[in-house]
Formats: structure tokens, C-alpha cells, sequence
């Protein structure tokens, strides 16, 4: 292979990558903006796994509080789908908010509006204002279980180790 074949095949496989990176064959979701001058959600880099989620409304949050805040979105996810809601790391590292029950999952059956949990950990109350980012949401496909009682459980090598046992600290 030349040196020239080889780079025409590496930038095949780039242009196929970038394609699946940049979710052009992504499915579509049905959305409903309550507040129209909201921002729609979108990834901000190719390769983002999130979409930032918007407040609705001005809300204080005092130290130790925490609120329910609206997104102004409905959205119908897909059955077989789930969207994660979960904290953004510059509220949690700049102001120590977070969010309640983290990741909050939204179901493909519910079609209310999209609502955040967030929590002030922080000392300061912490202002939010109507069009600040306030969390990300993340669909992922899942599979549906059915749970089968048993009277005994197969090994494994872990057996019943739980919190703890795979290591010890020097």
C-alpha cells in the first residue's frame, strides 16, 4: 500500500467516524418548547455526550436547600429509551450545586415538563436566572429485564464482597 492509499483510507474512516460522532443518522425526538425564547437543547461539540437543559425561571437557592426548577421542555422519549438528567461539573465545582436524586431518569411513557432537583451545597444562596444552564440531559437506550425468583444465585468471584472489598488502602 503507498503512502497516498494509506491517507485516502484514513480520511475515509475519519469522514465515517465524524459522520457517526456528529449524530447526523441520530433518531428525532418530539419536543415542545413551553417558553419559546428558551435555547433548544443541542450538543456544543461534535462527540458531546450531553445537552445542556435551561431554566425556566429565576429561583434562589439558600445553603443546604434544594428546589424544583422547570426546563420549559416536554419531550416524548422513545420506549426502549431513557433520559439521564444529571448535574453539570461547573455548577458543582464553582458553586456546590448539584442535583438531588443524580442521575434523574425520565421515562419514554411521561410527557409532562422536564424538572430539575437542584441542590445548594454551597455556602453562599446561589441565584439562578431564567436561561442559565442548569443541568445536562443524556438518552440512552436500555434493556427491559424480567426478574426471575430463584432459591439460589450462580457463582461469581466477587461472591457477596460489597462496598470495599476489592481493595484495601495503604
Amino acid at each position: 500500500m503507498t503512502y497516498t492509499t494509506y491517507i485516502l483510507n484514513c480520511k475515509i474512516l475519519y469522514k465515517r467516524f465524524k459522520v457517526q460522532r456528529t449524530g447526523v443518522n441520530n433518531m428525532k425526538i418530539p419536543i415542545i418548547k413551553l417558553d419559546k425564547d428558551l435555547p433548544t437543547p443541542h450538543y456544543k461539540h461534535d462527540g458531546d455526550a450531553g445537552m445542556d437543559l435551561y431554566s425556566s425561571e429565576d429561583v434562589i437557592i439558600l445553603p443546604g436547600e434544594f428546589k424544583l426548577v422547570g426546563t420549559g421542555l416536554k419531550m416524548a422519549i422513545p420506549y426502549g429509551f431513557e433520559a439521564q438528567i444529571r448535574p453539570r461539573s461547573g455548577l458543582a465545582a464553582k458553586h456546590g450545586v448539584s442535583i438531588v436524586n443524580t442521575p434523574g431518569t425520565v421515562d419514554g411513557g411521561y410527557r409532562g415538563e422536564f424538572m430539575v432537583i437542584l441542590i445548594n451545597h454551597g455556602k453562599e444562596p446561589f441565584e439562578i436566572k431564567r436561561a442559565d444552564r442548569i443541568a445536562q440531559m443524556i438518552v440512552n437506550k436500555f434493556e427491559a429485564v424480567h426478574l426471575e425468583e430463584v432459591e439460589v444465585l450462580p457463582d461469581s468471584s466477587r461472591a457477596e464482597g460489597g462496598l470495599g472489598s476489592t481493595g484495601k488502602r495503604d
